[in-house]
């Protein structure tokens, strides 16, 4: 291996460094809490060190946001890859949400959660970003429904809209209601998905 991409390999093991810590103390603290000073003194590296890798703390959660995104894009593909029927795409796209959601709590608060780091929706689709781009391809899935007959010819992004703040409902309570049925959240999950399949249905 030569020196260069030895080089290369400590840059990226660090920035991952980086990120892991930052991640942890966003869930801890929240974003009002986190500071680079706190996040330097958890690596044992000086602050400027990691203004080499990250402007500020929006930057290091952009960063967090489009990781989580580039993960959902693939899954989204890969949904697609193996289903023929738009329809069925959709509903393992939502329940793939969900769950998430559901299995990782802290870290959907932490994307979903807390300050907007991609501004409003005109503000996103003019980015170059994962989250844009997960948003295509969902927005997709939903065209392709109603092209082939199996939903009603509503607006895609009404239609978009319905399913994730339906998602964000039923993880936001599992997160912060105390008395929430955790042990029933699959149950509820896949009867919501399916109820608001059926209510678009054509």
């Amino acid at each position: 291996m030569g020196i260069t991409e030895k080089r290369a390999r400590h840059k990226e093991a660090f920035r991952r460094e980086i990120l892991d810590s930052a991640r942890m103390i966003f869930i801890k603290r929240g974003y009002d809490g986190f500071s680079m000073r706190k996040l330097a003194e958890k690596i044992d590296y000086s602050p400027t060190t990691i203004y080499l890798y990250f402007k500020n703390k929006d930057d290091l959660l952009f960063a967090i946001c489009e990781e989580f995104f580039e993960t959902f894009l693939t899954e989204l593909n890969r949904i697609r890859s193996v289903s023929r029927d738009p329809l069925r795409t959709l509903r393992q796209a939502v329940l793939y949400l969900i769950n998430f959601g559901l299995l990782n709590p802290d870290q959907y608060k932490l994307i979903f959660f807390t300050k907007s780091v991609y501004g409003t929706r005109e503000e996103l689709v003019e980015q170059e970003t994962m989250a844009r781009n997960t948003y295509f391809v969902f927005m997709e899935i939903v065209q392709e429904c109603i092209a082939a007959g199996k939903l009603r010819k509503l607006e895609a992004d009404v239609i978009a809209d319905t399913f994730a703040i339906a998602s964000h409902g039923l993880v936001a309570k599992s997160i912060f209601c105390a008395n929430s049925a955790k042990g029933k959240n699959e149950v509820v999950a896949l009867t919501l998905v399916d109820a608001l399949l059926r209510g678009l249905r054509k």
